[in-house]
């Protein structure tokens, strides 16, 4: 004869009797919400994953350039456009292929503008040109440093005022460790950096043509 199955309700050992209804439901519906948490976070997980997994294949399969990356300005396309407001002769001087410049801009310092590139020489030395246009004395030395003329030097037919601080050990001159500057008409321009002398010379002599221009202006 089979048993006759029991239908007393079950006991809940943590309890030590049975449920009640409101009990049976707050379980299973704490049952349910640690079971949703359980799927979000394995959701997210292997999204995780997914998303890590299409990182890396897009690392391998993008091609990459070993070269480092170009940052020179075509400071003669600048010079170019900005040539058309202003009224002195903006220098653009014809170097060899071998230097760059790594801005071309025109700059406000004080009341006066300039027009001023920063050239990269050969041998990754800076050179900054400022042509300070209707400038004035104030001006050549706030760009110097107020570095103090250490001679004159004639380049090209041109006179410039040398400003040597090579062996100086004031930390205000900044990057002016070699300068040269002159005038012409109203511009005056002004050389700076850390270039040897022979690359100063070099861009001195290409700037012959734009100070003879501005001079006759």
């Amino acid at each position: 004869m089979a048993k006759k199955k029991s239908t007393e309700p079950r006991v809940v050992a943590e309890l030590g009797r049975p449920e009640t209804p409101e009990e049976t439901a707050e379980r299973k519906a704490t049952q349910s919400r640690n079971y949703r948490m359980r799927k979000t976070v394995n959701n997210l997980v292997y999204s995780l994953l997914a998303t890590v997994a299409l990182v890396a294949v897009m690392v391998i399969i993008v091609p990459r350039s070993d070269k480092p990356t170009d940052r020179s300005v075509d400071y003669t396309v600048v010079a170019g456009q900005v040539q058309e407001s202003q009224e002195a002769h903006l220098a653009s001087p014809k170097l060899p292929k071998t230097w760059s410049a790594n801005y071309a801009e025109v700059r406000s310092k004080t009341s006066v503008k300039s027009w001023e590139i920063g050239f990269l020489t050969p041998d990754q030395k800076f050179i900054g040109m400022a042509q300070g246009l209707n400038a004035n004395d104030s001006w050549t030395s706030l760009m110097l440093k107020n570095s103090v003329p250490t001679g004159t030097t004639t380049i090209d037919g041109v006179q410039w005022t040398v400003y040597d601080n090579r062996d100086s050990r004031d930390d205000k001159i900044g990057n002016v460790h070699y300068g040269l500057a002159t005038q012409a008409g109203s511009s005056y321009f002004v050389l700076f950096g850390s270039a040897s002398n022979e690359e100063f010379t070099t861009l001195a002599t290409a700037l012959t043509p734009d100070i003879e221009k501005e001079a006759n202006r």
